[in-house]
């Protein structure tokens, strides 16, 4: 792993991505994976990182991340579409 994070540092000093780009995008993609990783729970998340969640929501807002995003994409489907795919299924048997 420490051999593919010097070839992407390198690559990124190599096409000019400044310090402060290379650190925001690196702040952003991991935040995004840790909260997939919880369902778009910042409490866990926050948890997780060793940060008050009050730090995790600040710096979501500048990094210009909405959590509602990742929360409504992971939402189970309403009962009657499960139930709609459950009989699909059953049915097809």
């Amino acid at each position: 792993m420490r051999r593919e994070l010097d070839m992407l540092v390198g690559q990124m000093h190599a096409s000019g991505i400044s310090y402060e780009e290379g650190v925001r995008e690196f702040k952003r993609r991991f935040l995004l994976h840790v909260l997939t990783n919880h369902r778009g729970n910042q409490c866990k998340s926050a948890t997780e990182l060793g940060m008050h969640r009050n730090t995790l929501s600040r710096t979501l807002t500048e990094l210009d991340l909405d959590t509602s995003q990742i929360r409504n994409g992971m939402k189970r489907p309403p009962r009657s579409e499960r139930l709609a795919k459950v009989q699909s299924i059953s049915s097809a048997r």
